[in-house]
């Protein structure tokens, strides 16, 4: 991540001048060619974190799924397209990520099963099977806090969330701290120091 990414790309305007990046993954075995930009995230790359997520699962039967912190929108974008019955919401406070993520949803014929909004767009009463995540772990510990009792609520009963989180940023403190919470949580795995965890809503 270079410095300019870590200061803006959880920003809800990114200030940096707005610049699309094409970038090609494969996640799940599909070939995926999207449009990153500058200001967001992983700019014109799959970072290390979500690849490790993609390697360490398989994909999602279907269902409403919430992808959090999308970004340009790889994630939830791979969930649909493994998925045909998914229906996904991705959330960003980003507008630059959210229009990136909607316009990858257009190029990859999933705009009737894909959106992207802001946390304010979303309905506040909606609930989701899933919840897949790469979470911002840099925003700080207390809104990282914020966020995760924000939309773990919105799990349906037996729902689940999926999400990876870096050893070195607090991935086992925060599988404990997520428990505590009443959401039982497990690592599913491990790579490259990553943590994938697995929270279950009872």
């Amino acid at each position: 991540m270079t410095e300019t990414d870590d200061e803006h790309y959880f920003s809800a305007d990114p200030s940096v001048p707005f610049a699309r990046i094409p970038l090609s993954a494969t996640v799940w075995g599909m070939d995926l060619d999207l449009v990153s930009g500058s200001g967001v995230f992983a700019k014109g790359r799959l970072d290390i974190g979500t690849s490790v997520l993609f390697k360490e699962t398989d994909p999602p039967a279907g269902g409403r799924i919430l992808d959090l912190g999308c970004g340009y929108g790889i994630i939830g974008l791979a969930c649909a397209l493994a998925a045909p019955s998914a229906h996904v919401t991705g959330v960003d406070v980003n507008e630059r990520a959210v229009l990136l993520a909607n316009e990858n949803a257009t190029k990859l014929g999933l705009e009737g099963r894909y959106r992207a909004a802001t946390p304010a767009q979303v309905d506040p009463g909606e609930t989701y099977d899933e919840i897949w995540s790469n979470p911002p772990i840099r925003i700080g510990k207390p809104a990282l806090h914020e966020l995760l009792l924000t939309w773990l609520p919105r799990l349906a009963p037996e729902g689940r969330a999926v999400m990876v989180v870096g050893k070195n940023l607090g991935g086992d403190s925060l599988q404990r701290w997520i428990t505590d919470q009443g959401y039982p949580t497990t690592r599913i795995g491990s790579a490259k120091g990553f943590r994938v965890l697995e929270t279950v809503r009872s």
